[in-house]
């Protein structure tokens, strides 16, 4: 009796590990509804109990996410990833992480990042200034969160850049609560093109303390203005 049990064990195990590739490849990518269940089963070849089981374990890793009447959809790319957005995190929470990690990225990224990298940086730092000069709150967010993972990517270190990468959903959130700030300046220098400055130099004291400071301006940001009411305008950069 215990034979077939171990069999769909094995089996069940092979389907998840062949959706979570299809997550982790990005080909069904973070927000995007994965195939129905009749196109899996055609495809894969198994039972229709076997994929809801799959499907299942996925969901409570977090990887995956079912929305009644409308599909199962990718909601992380990483176990890591999912457990962080199920567990949530306040604002304060994601700053305090931020401060450990982005200090911890500029310093390996001041001894080991590659020309090519720095190179990518200033590209990315260019984006994220003429975002916020055309008030393109996504472009901006993304090309300020694209920086902050380049730098992690060029510090070498691959567990420090897929933490980084696990926390990216909480970090955009955080980063659109930024954009609504009164007094925020999307293109302060603090922590980016201050930061490209000193990893150019090699200098890993600096540019950690410039990767802080940036973050400890922007909590004070938020902790001491209120948030914008509807319609109502942001600030010119100064």
């Amino acid at each position: 009796m215990a034979l077939p049990s171990v069999r769909r064990s094995v089996l069940v195990d092979d389907v998840i590990q062949r959706l979570r590739d299809e997550i982790t490849s990005g080909r069904w990518p973070v927000g995007a509804r994965i195939p129905t269940e009749t196109a899996l089963i055609e495809e894969l070849g198994i039972a229709r109990g076997t994929l809801r089981e799959a499907t299942r374990a996925l969901i409570h890793a977090g990887l995956l996410q079912a929305r009644q009447g409308d599909g199962t959809y990718v909601r992380a790319t990483s176990e890591l990833s999912g457990a962080i957005q199920r567990l949530g995190s306040e604002l304060d929470e994601v700053l305090e992480v931020r401060q450990g990690l982005d200090a911890q990225a500029a310093r390996l990224a001041a001894a080991r990042i590659t020309p090519e990298g720095l190179d990518g940086l200033a590209a990315l730092l260019t984006r994220r200034a003429a975002a916020w000069r055309q008030r393109d709150r996504e472009a901006w967010i993304e090309a300020d969160h694209g920086f902050h993972q380049a730098v992690a990517a060029g510090g070498g270190n691959r567990l420090l850049n897929d933490l980084y990468a696990a926390l990216g959903p909480a970090l955009r959130r955080s980063m659109a609560t930024h954009w609504e700030d009164h007094g925020f300046d999307g293109a302060d220098p603090r922590g980016h093109e201050d930061l490209l400055d000193a990893l150019r130099a090699g200098d890993a004291g600096r540019a950690a303390l410039s990767a802080t400071s940036n973050i400890d301006a922007t909590g004070d940001w938020h902790a001491t203005t209120p948030p914008s009411r509807p319609g109502t305008s942001l600030p010119e950069p100064g």
